[in-house]
């Protein structure tokens, strides 16, 4: 009888975890789609101060398409080697799920370097983001971004540091999961700011 309890109470702890875990999932996801409204609006924006270059550089101008290239790339490996660890977690091997982690956090980091000399050139340039509204909302869409990829980061450190210390247990799981979803997240929105901003660019 003893035994027939403990085996329910063990069921019952599980079946908690598991629901707990969901709801977290699921409050990440609720997160996840009030950023994408805000980067909705910050596309929209951008869409209609394009032409907004104020006898100043238009879009043409300011695109560096190779290096864009090379920082895209990074973007998506980045993406791609997350997934290498989500697969070593679920494999439960908490060395390879660390390698792959430094090997997206520098990729990531790569991406980050790449747009800051972007930004650093243009400024140098004398096309800041004072200079037209056309430059103003070009940086706020990509730093948003970039911003968000700092945070991306920051989180891929701290989840270094907590899977080094505890391993893969029922915080670090979760964890990772809402961390792979916001990183493949920043992946989709950053091809939609490839095509748009400077693919589109370049053509118009």
């Amino acid at each position: 009888m003893a035994t027939e309890t403990l085996k329910q109470d063990d069921h019952h702890g599980e079946h908690e975890h598991h629901d707990t875990t969901g709801l977290k999932v699921f409050g990440f996801w609720i997160y996840l789609m009030s950023d994408l409204v805000i980067f909705g609006m910050l596309f929209a924006t951008y869409a209609v101060l394009l032409r907004g270059t104020a006898g100043g550089p238009g879009p043409d101008d300011i695109v560096a398409l190779p290096l864009i290239f090379v920082s895209t790339m990074l973007l998506l490996v980045s993406s791609f080697t997350f997934g290498v660890a989500m697969l070593a977690q679920q494999a439960g091997r908490k060395e390879k799920v660390l390698q792959w982690l430094a090997v997206t956090f520098a990729l990531g980091l790569g991406f980050i370097l790449l747009e800051l000399y972007e930004f650093h050139h243009l400024i140098s340039e004398g096309h800041g983001p004072g200079r037209s509204g056309f430059l103003s909302a070009f940086f706020t869409l990509v730093g948003t971004h970039g911003l968000h990829v700092t945070f991306g980061l920051i989180w891929i450190a701290i989840m270094f540091i907590q899977i080094r210390k505890r391993g893969l247990d029922d915080m670090t799981k979760p964890r990772m999961m809402c961390l792979s979803l916001f990183w493949h997240f920043l992946d989709i929105v950053w091809i939609c700011v490839f095509s748009f901003v400077y693919l589109f660019g370049v053509m118009v």
